[in-house]
């Protein structure tokens, strides 16, 4: 006896994930449904540039558009499960992420993911990648710009022994989407003066399915979104740093999709010279970077002076060793404008000699326009401790007196472990959804 096998296609369409989108995709997506490709852009100048995630606010559609939107597409945004609220007015936030089944990996170089994911074999992996997760973004206001620190991946497979993301290990990619909604829902709602609550802790289920009676827009009364977040709105900058959790270089694709996004003036409208790529030197990546016509400034993890030191605190230097990366570096194509940055997170007693600041020095000398960022490193449950500020200085002087610009960089947010290297989604389960201050 033959089964009869029933399929739902005509009941159920498939429905469609606008955000993340670039603006031919959306135009193409509207082409499908028979409407103007012109209805796209529209779509896509109100999720980016507008920040209206529901149908109703985007007026210059029409009706029946709206409405088969409502049955055949969604907006899915993140649930805000908890700020955290620090004394400098910095605010980390905890995003709840749904399920990623349909997320496919992409990379750099086509096996990097691969290979860390086969330590724990391919079927776990595979199984890793469909789990809902959680990542952070920090927001941090001051006089005349925000940044915003984004994650482009949950966790972090590169295991840089200092940074206690990496204690999380490799969660899953995140989409463009993802890395987009960090950016979006924080700009909002210091645009708005409020913070949104979903009803129920629930997700928005699409666009145009979260009318305003199903959020609570909740009035800050303790200041502490100051001062570019407050009801005056935001302010006239907007700088964002991809060193949120996870290696960007190790998900390309989608972190590339979200960037031009971003950088589009026609999208959030970010300047170049305004966002920062950090990677902890995947020299595939750079190369591909390299290649990109729309891209932001680039980042290198550096924290060593030499290969035996970087092998320790950093695996990922026994496949791109430091000749290799400087060799990618050297040949990294900058604009006029631009300089390549190397960040060295400073380590009381294992890379803040004298000696150290002297081996920068060289292997910094070939290159043509760089900068170094001196980085206290921020306190967590790990076998490190900060250098004195002695000796950070002294570090400084080196590089400075033979003519390599470098900088302290005291991050932001450390009584919240919202600081450099401190990501690591702690009181995920603990702590209640609200907003929590120091004490």
């Amino acid at each position: 006896m033959k089964t009869k096998e029933f399929s739902l296609a005509a009941e159920t369409p498939m429905i469609t994930e606008l955000l993340g989108k670039s603006k031919e995709e959306l135009r193409e997506f509207c082409v499908t449904l028979g409407e103007p490709a012109f209805r796209g852009a529209q779509i896509y100048h109100a999720l980016y540039s507008e920040r209206k995630f529901d149908v109703g606010q985007i007026t210059n559609l029409p009706a029946a558009l709206r409405e088969r939107l409502l049955r055949e597409a969604r907006v899915t945004l993140p649930e805000v499960k908890q700020r955290f609220t620090s004394a400098d007015g910095s605010v980390r936030y905890l995003f709840g992420l749904g399920d990623a089944e349909k997320v496919k990996t992409f990379n750099a170089e086509g096996t990097e993911s691969t290979e860390f994911a086969e330590k724990s074999g391919e079927e776990r992996a595979s199984r890793r990648l469909q789990k809902p997760a959680s990542v952070e973004a920090v927001f941090m206001p001051s006089e005349g710009r925000q940044t915003i620190c984004v994650s482009t991946q949950a966790g972090c497979a590169v295991d840089c022994h200092f940074c206690l993301t990496a204690q999380l290990g490799l969660i899953r990619n995140l989409t463009a989407g993802e890395i987009l909604a960090q950016v979006l829902l924080p700009l909002e709602e210091a645009h708005r003066g409020t913070r949104i609550e979903m009803k129920d802790g629930g997700l928005p289920a699409g666009l145009g399915q979260v009318p305003p009676a199903a959020t609570k827009q909740i009035e800050e009364k303790d200041g502490g979104l100051k001062p570019a977040a407050t009801r005056t709105g935001l302010a006239p900058q907007t700088n964002i740093v991809l060193m949120g959790q996870g290696e960007p270089l190790l998900n390309f694709e989608p972190v590339m999709a979200a960037v031009r996004i971003m950088l589009d003036p026609e999208g959030l409208g970010i300047s170049p010279k305004h966002m920062t790529l950090s990677t902890s030197g995947i020299v595939p990546g750079i190369e591909r970077l390299a290649q990109e016509k729309v891209r932001p400034k680039l980042a290198i993890s550096l924290n060593a002076s030499h290969d035996e030191q970087r092998d320790a605190l950093m695996p990922i230097n026994k496949k791109y060793p430091l000749s290799v990366l400087m060799k990618a570096c050297k040949e990294y194509p900058l604009r006029t404008w631009e300089h390549l940055t190397f960040e060295y997170v400073m380590l009381g007693g294992i890379n803040d000699a004298g000696e150290d600041a002297q081996r920068v020095v060289r292997l910094l000398a070939p290159l043509k326009s760089v900068k170094v960022n001196l980085i206290p490193w921020n306190p967590g449950e790990l076998p490190y401790h900060e250098s004195s500020p002695e000796r950070i200085e002294e570090f400084r002087r080196i590089l400075v007196d033979r003519g390599v610009p470098a900088f302290v960089r005291y991050s932001r947010g450390r009584d919240v472990m919202a600081a450099c290297g401190q990501l690591a989604l702690l009181q995920i389960d603990c702590a209640p959804l609200s907003v929590v201050s120091p004490q």
